[in-house]
This record gives C-alpha cells, structure tokens and sequence, in this order.
C-alpha cells in the first residue's frame, strides 16, 4: 500500500479500532471510470478470474474485507467493504450480477463481450487461453467512504 493509501486509512479510522487487513488497488480496465461508477454507487460489484489468484499467490476476498480503491495514478478515491464472494465460472454468471458491475448498458451480453474481451487479453499475455466456464472470483461491495 503506497503512502497516500495508508494515510487515507488512518485518517478514516482515527481513533477507532481499525481493521487489521485492508488493500488498495485499482480496477484493471479504465480504473478512474470504474472508479467513479463506485463512488455513484451504480458499481457494486467486481470480478477476476481465479487463476489471477493463483499465479500471483494471493489470497481470495473475504466477506468483510476492506479495500481502498485508487484511481489511475495510484491516489486513493474511496473505501469499500466486500459482503459476498463466490468462485463462478463465467459462463454462469447471473445478469444481476452483471448488472452490479455497472458498467456499459447494464446488461449481461455488454458485460460477457467486454469481460471476455479483457480476459482474453489478460490471459494471452500470460500465454493461456481463454474458455467460457473461466472460474471468477465475484465480489459484491458496499461502498463504506469517498476521499474529500
């Protein structure tokens, strides 16, 4: 966590008992507009695939798990709380979770060409190849602050 994430933080918390573990990231395809679909309260979930996961041996999100959202120059712009994660493949992705990310239209056929698009790229770049029932890690989120 950079130093403008962790002074972000403390100063969220100041003199209450803050929760231990906290990351800061930032979404990985246009991170200030996904950004600021959180921060309008219209983007309330987020997904990666799975093997993102294990190839960097990082662990899972957990229900209650906080996370600073940074935008594209790594500045923290809001906090947000996980309240669900669910290991899916993509191709049985409900539209309602679709319609959580936010994103495009709001429908699920916006969100299975942009997502398989981006995993596509992703994955290539990784030398592994794309397949419909990709296992992703979804993550449903609350936003819990918006840095002043």
């Amino acid at each position: 966590m950079n130093q403008a994430a962790q002074t972000y933080w403390d100063e969220f918390w100041k003199d209450s008992v803050k929760p231990r573990i906290v990351s800061a990231w930032q979404f990985g395809a246009n991170p200030d507009h996904l950004a600021d679909l959180v921060i309008k309260g219209i983007k309330t979930a987020t997904c990666s695939a799975y093997v993102f996961y294990e190839r960097e041996q990082e662990l899972l999100p957990s229900t209650g798990d906080y996370s600073i959202i940074l935008n594209s120059k790594d500045e923290p712009v809001a906090i947000i709380k996980t309240v669900d994660v669910t290991l899916t493949p993509m191709n049985e992705v409900k539209e309602e979770f679709a319609f959580a990310e936010g994103e495009g239209d709001l429908t699920y056929p916006y969100w299975k060409d942009a997502h398989e698009k981006f995993f596509k790229e992703e994955l290539s770049q990784i030398g592994l190849k794309f397949t419909e029932d990709l296992l992703l890690v979804c993550e449903r989120f609350e936003l819990i602050d918006v840095k002043k």
